[in-house]
């Protein structure tokens, strides 16, 4: 049986090896590129000086909205915990599209922008640099190899378990050992063995929780053992890489487009004045609903405001992406609805668990620096198994000619 699951480890590994490899570098890569990306760019993320108190949220949009073209809309606007973070406006398009502002001066900061190392990571991870559009319709031969791949990988990490047992059971501490004084051949090996068994349970967890991106039949039957019934994704809760509201962007900018493009893009009517004859924009009471919000959840990691919707992340350990659902009258500020975390869609609760396994996100720091150190480890078992593999031919291969 042994021998057996030998073959099964070897000839499926050494024709998806090197993607392999590739796929859990790139992942690797970015597990903190949201720090990264704030490090080198923090005169973007970060505002210049905080100040004692913010600009009002209408005067911010407008300002903001002042240097758009007229085809683009302001769909929200997050605030984050941290005072001396740039408040970031999210726009209708292009996608995932926004903007930056010093809450404290107006100044414009900068723009969201993927920097390139990290994008093509991105493209890598997901679909080996295929240029085809990932999200058009027909076969994307990057994503379906990276899916395979990614199949092949559990199951070489499963039968290499197995095959590691026997010896193990005997022996604990010298099959988890990677020896340093033993030469070359005696630490790559001891790499990739005692090595895959160190990752063995994160590469797996990223493995398990990324095959749901690849194929619909193993994210339905993933979702089925989870006791979920898989169904489309509610968009008023489905976050984007950089925070924003990608759902809430689809929606609110489709109304304001029809609603809020008259003359020079503002609102049909033009301008008013209450009370005092302050200028009510249309985002009039965005600011109160914020400060609302806020009061009701002082430590919310960030909050965002949209067009008679709002959502608050809780910041929860485990799932990063839990949030509440608000939704308001855009000329009262009264929160009129209210829908909770964990009164929300199943599948939507289990969706940002699945991500925050496969980025290592659930516990904070300390699994990222895990999961970080797991990617790299089964990024390193393909090539010392190739390696081990080669050292193997070349032995038997002189054993032959003598």
């Amino acid at each position: 049986m042994i021998k057996f699951f030998r073959k099964i480890h070897l000839w499926l590994s050494v024709p998806f090896g090197i993607i392999v490899t590739l796929i859990c570098f790139s992942g690797a890569m970015l597990i903190f590129e949201p720090e990264m990306t704030r490090a080198l760019r923090s005169n973007v993320y970060y505002v210049a000086s905080v100040g004692e108190s913010p600009l009002p949220m209408d005067v911010l949009m407008e300002t903001a909205k002042a240097t758009l073209p007229d085809s683009v809309a302001i769909t929200g606007v997050t605030v984050f915990e941290d005072a001396s973070r740039a408040y970031q406006v999210n726009l209708s398009k292009p996608r995932r599209a926004s903007l930056f502002i010093d809450q404290y001066t107006g100044k414009i900061t900068g723009s969201y922008r993927r920097i390139g190392f990290f994008s093509t990571m991105f493209r890598l991870h997901r679909w080996l640099l295929d240029s085809a559009n990932p999200h058009g319709e027909g076969i994307k031969v990057g994503k379906l190899l990276v899916g395979i791949s990614t199949l092949v990988f559990v199951i070489a990490l499963i039968s290499g378990a197995i095959i590691w047992w026997p010896r193990a059971r005997k022996n604990l501490r010298h099959s988890l050992s990677i020896p340093v004084s033993s030469g070359w051949k005696g630490f790559w090996k001891g790499l990739h063995v005692a090595g895959g068994m160190y990752a063995l349970i994160f590469v797996l967890a990223m493995a398990l929780t990324g095959l749901t991106w690849s194929f619909d039949w193993y994210r339905s039957a993933f979702y089925a053992v989870c006791g979920v019934e898989h169904t489309p994704r509610n968009f008023t809760q489905s976050k984007t890489s950089d925070g924003s509201n990608d759902g809430e962007k689809r929606d609110s900018g489709s109304r304001r487009g029809r609603h809020y493009h008259g003359g020079a893009g503002r609102h049909e009517g033009g301008s008013r004045h209450e009370g005092g004859g302050r200028h009510r924009s249309e985002f009039g009471r965005w600011q109160e609903v914020y400060e609302t919000l806020k009061a009701q959840n002082p430590e919310a990691p960030q909050i965002t405001i949209s067009s008679e919707k709002a959502t608050v992340t809780l910041g929860y350990t485990g799932n990063g992406r839990a949030a509440d659902s608000y939704e308001f009258n855009r000329r009262t500020g009264e929160l009129s609805l209210v829908t909770k975390y964990a009164d929300a869609n199943e599948a939507d609760r289990l969706r940002g668990w699945i991500y925050s396994i496969h980025t290592g996100s659930l516990g904070g720091l300390f699994t990222r620096i895990l999961w970080l150190l797991g990617a790299l480890l089964g990024a390193s078992l393909p090539l010392t198994g190739y390696y081990i593999w080669i050292k193997h031919l070349l032995k038997n291969k002189r054993h032959h000619k003598a």
